[in-house]
């Protein structure tokens, strides 16, 4: 059958630049997550040459996201304006700039404020990952990008972890966040000379435009300026299939947390693992999330070309993602340290599948403003950052264990499957109805 494109006698063979730029991604991403998880290696040693008790570490934890999430709608407003190149390149390079005055920082409220600076910083990363993929890859293959994007977040950190923890033994916390940081300024002057949008970039051939274009990505209207109106916000707040993909990605982004802030500590305190042994063995479970992130990509995908409805292939991963979740309460009832790893990989591994439910913003958003759709998703998301670390200091505070922050957590996912399950509803492109 003859495509579109080949119709229009546009060349049979396209380029692949596409697959290119997703690789600058997904080394972006593995630094930004390298960068996020960075204080939870460090956490124990931290905590203890400063004085700091559980509940200080839970508030300390959350600094990152209380202005990650409040600066997600102004970064994607910036994103809108300034476009997907200069706002990773200003973003990439001022996170990893302050999180080498971490090394610096030695009472709770320099500290803090530094993490604060951090997570503001970093608050346009994911939309920007949201909007060059909706910009760079039809319906098809979105799914399977996202994934791939996605995976960067776990590969960083399940070959790196124990790297970290070797810095740590040998050297110091401080010299955990100097490297970290170096190496993302670094990298952010190579993606400022390497990315470009689809319409702007000179590798790509018109086959591989119209195949893009064709297939539903944005392609030549990614690298236009949009001005933003009060409309527009209030628009992304007035369906309920987007106020349910939020609640499904709060729910989803607790797991994310606990994982990314209290692990090390809960292996090392609550387990009584020496730190490179607990180093060790951390990966797991981040490899574990990598194979989720990997599998619930190909499998939605999968659905879409075998004929399944665009809702089925996007949600049926991210529910049974939320469940896997749900077994991380398991480890309360747990006796062997085996036993807990393979319980703990077993809920990252459905967190992993679950984060496809990024892709469904490129899918569900409206066309004119995807990067800000994924500024507010990203925003309601990340409040699990603020809440889910603190709950979980004062739980341990309170009660000198985690068997109460595991149910916590087990709770928040199962929030999300019933959002996922009964307010989502049907995933389609949505229309607004405007009136001037």
């Amino acid at each position: 059958m003859e495509r579109p494109y080949e119709a229009a006698g546009i060349g049979r063979v396209r380029t692949k630049k596409r697959w290119f730029m997703l690789t600058l991604l997904f080394i972006l991403t593995a630094i930004n997550y390298l960068d996020r998880t960075n204080m939870a290696v460090a956490a124990p040693s931290m905590s203890r040459d400063l004085g700091f008790d559980a509940a200080t570490m839970g508030f300390l934890f959350s600094a990152f996201s209380w202005s990650y999430g409040i600066m997600q709608i102004p970064g994607g407003l910036f994103l809108e304006r300034f476009g997907s190149r200069l706002t990773y390149t200003v973003s990439l390079f001022f996170w990893s700039a302050f999180t080498i005055v971490m090394g610096f920082g030695r009472s709770f409220a320099s500290l803090f404020g530094i993490r604060l600076a951090i997570g503001m910083a970093e608050a346009p990363a994911f939309p920007t990952n949201s909007r060059v993929v909706a910009a760079w890859f039809p319906d098809r293959e979105r799914a399977t990008a996202t994934s791939v994007y996605t995976a960067g977040e776990f590969i960083g950190l399940a070959f790196l972890t124990p790297v970290l923890f070797w810095v740590l033994e040998n050297y110091g916390w401080q010299e955990i966040f100097y490297i970290t940081g170096i190496i993302g300024v670094i990298v952010s002057l190579f993606w400022h000379h390497l990315y470009r949008d689809p319409a702007e970039y000179k590798g790509v051939n018109e086959a591989e435009l119209a195949y893009i274009r064709e297939g539903g990505g944005l392609a030549e209207k990614a690298g236009s300026v949009r001005h933003i109106s009060w409309r527009q916000i209030r628009e992304l707040f007035a369906h309920r299939q987007l106020i349910g993909v939020y609640l499904g990605q709060f729910a989803n982004t607790s797991t994310m947390y606990f994982f990314l802030t209290w692990f090390p500590t809960y292996l090392i305190v609550a387990k009584q693992m020496p730190m490179l042994k607990a180093g060790i063995f951390a990966v797991i479970p981040y490899i574990g999330a990598l194979c989720g992130v990997l599998l619930g990509g190909r499998w939605s995908d999968y659905m879409l070309k075998k004929g399944a409805s665009l809702s089925k292939a996007r949600k049926l991963p991210v529910v049974c993602g939320l469940l896997c979740s749900m077994t991380i309460m398991a480890a309360n009832y747990a006796d062997s340290f085996h036993e807990v790893i393979a319980i703990m990989t077993l809920a990252f591994f459905g967190q992993g599948m679950a984060a496809i439910v990024w892709s469904t913003v490129g899918d569900m958003a409206p066309a004119d403003s995807v990067g800000l759709a994924g500024g507010v998703f990203n925003f309601i998301g990340n409040l699990a950052g603020i809440i889910t670390p603190i709950v979980i200091g004062f739980i341990v505070q309170a009660t000198g264990s985690f068997v109460g922050a595991m149910a916590f957590i087990a709770c928040v996912a199962a929030m999300g499957v019933f959002s996922f399950i009964f307010i989502v509803g049907d995933i389609h492109r949505i229309e607004p109805h405007r009136t001037e």
